[in-house]
């Protein structure tokens, strides 16, 4: 069993300070690095990994329902940007502008894309004829910029990485569904393949996107029951389209405007990731997003045939599984499983000449740190079982956690008690009041996180006001 009094050296506890905790897992792991830029990190080729991952099933889901990617500019012209008028305002305290080329200054400043709804629907405009067209379900996975004043790795940095969809449709009905069907996507990303489990729901009008007609978002909670926004999709009408002229010609013969949306997830995932199921021994891995799935760790690597014993298994498992081998002679066996455990690798198998004469290995697996010995001849059944088990223990405890940590609240007293007593989500009526909704951020700290699809009927009457209220609402602190 690797020694508890290491990790405490190595990284703080994570109950006595959380953000000083994650930000020593990030370092610590590998996964991220500072640069020379404030606001700039460089993400390691094993956090990029995990991005990868994120990266290849949600494109699978996305493919599954027709998109297609594609890739736009970085630069917008100032011109593109302020042709919506909402969307230009939410952004602007954001944006970086390139001001010269080439050593001469441009005619006209150019933006570092913060998002690139205006270049899609300057295209949109060129490429769309008639219905006959229509949809255009089109991606884009590339890096954007916002000059955000705090940051943090992964959380909230100037530059990320993230995936931005951006489709047209023939009829409103036909892009609301659309923008629904993507948030499922994302509630597939996040609990699915992180083990995460989401709250799905609308955002108030105060917390929606700039520009858009309807916000829906899927929430995660994490250790120290502060909310993440996981993922968001947006309907935006005819907002975008018809001042960028964005028309085609209808069944009727007419010239109509398109329906579109816009929806996006991004490196922050990671973030969530480590947050959500990290302890004081480093990360903790969702295995099928795990870079390494099953690590080997010859014991006495020396003696005898036992190299070659690894060197078979691991050859046997690579066809099925993400495995690594660790037959560094430079370091101790004590030292790989800190390094190991420190990484979140979900499944690791010891092997030395003990267990070669029982025709046998240990494994240990990360969430729970049990050991238990399997037969060689077993070992693939198991681990895959095993990966399985891993998974769906991640996911409910994180569950038990937001249901823990969810609680109601009839009046702001209520609110204000279960908030600073009991950080996580608080449910309760809301009159709709963007009054009340400022007055609770106020008071708690917290935002409202989304009106559930899942409504309940806590009461009559708003949380804030006391007024009649119809609507359920979610409150929290977040990231």
């Amino acid at each position: 069993m690797s020694n508890n009094k290491e990790f405490v050296k190595d990284i703080t506890n994570i109950d006595e300070d959380f953000a000083q905790w994650y930000t020593d897992i990030v370092l610590k792991a590998e996964l991220a690095d500072y640069t020379a830029i404030k606001g700039f990190i460089s993400i390691r080729p094993y956090g990029y990994a995990i991005w990868e991952n994120i990266q290849n099933y949600a494109d699978m889901r996305f493919k599954e329902h027709g998109v297609k990617n594609v890739s736009m500019p970085v630069l917008i012209p100032e011109s593109l940007l302020n042709k919506e008028e909402e969307h230009v305002e939410g952004f602007a305290p954001e944006v970086a502008w390139v001001t010269i080329g080439g050593g001469e200054k441009l005619e006209e400043r150019l933006c570092v894309r913060p998002t690139s709804e205006t270049i899609f629907s300057t295209m949109y405009s060129k490429w769309l004829n008639s219905w006959r067209d229509l949809p255009f379900l089109y991606n884009q996975w590339c890096s954007v910029l916002r000059w955000e004043k705090e940051t943090r790795p992964f959380l909230r940095s100037r530059e990320f990485l993230w995936q931005e969809g951006h489709t047209i449709h023939e009829t409103a009905k036909e892009a609301k569904q659309f923008t629904l069907d993507m948030l499922e996507v994302y509630a597939d990303v996040i609990e699915n393949l992180l083990a995460i489990p989401v709250l799905k729901g609308q955002k108030t009008r105060k917390e929606q996107f700039a520009g858009a007609e309807e916000t829906y978002t899927v929430e995660t909670l994490m250790h120290d029951g502060r909310a993440l926004q996981g993922g968001t999709s947006h309907y935006f009408g005819q907002n975008f389209t018809k001042p960028f002229d964005v028309k085609f010609q209808n069944k009727n013969g007419e010239q109509e405007y398109a329906y579109q949306t816009s929806w996006g997830i991004s490196t922050r995932l990671i973030g969530a990731v480590i947050m959500a199921h990290g302890d004081n021994r480093g990360l903790k891995l969702p295995p099928y997003a795990a870079p390494v799935q099953v690590v080997i760790v010859p014991i006495a690597q020396e003696k005898g045939n036992v190299l070659e014993e690894a060197e078979k298994i691991e050859k046997t498992l690579k066809e099925k599984f993400r495995v690594e081998l660790d037959n560094r002679d430079n370091y101790t066996v004590g030292y790989k499983f800190n390094n190991w455990e420190m990484k979140g690798v979900p499944v690791r198998i010891e092997i030395g000449p003990k267990e070669i004469e029982r025709g046998e290995v240990i494994v240990t697996r990360r969430d729970t740190l049990e050991k238990m010995p399997v037969k060689i001849e077993e070992l693939e059944e198991v681990v895959e079982k095993l990966l399985q088990d891993i998974h769906q223990n991640m996911y409910n405890t994180c569950k038990k956690r937001m249901e823990e940590k969810t609680t109601v609240a009839h009046n702001m007293e209520e609110l204000e008690k279960n908030m600073n007593e009991n950080q996580g989500f608080v449910k309760t009526m809301w009159c709709g009041s963007q009054d009340c909704e400022d007055k609770v951020k106020e008071v708690t700290g917290a935002p409202s996180r989304c009106i559930p699809f899942e409504q309940e009927h806590l009461g009559d009457t708003c949380v804030c006001c006391g007024k009649k209220a119809d609507k359920m609402v979610v409150w929290g602190r977040q990231y």
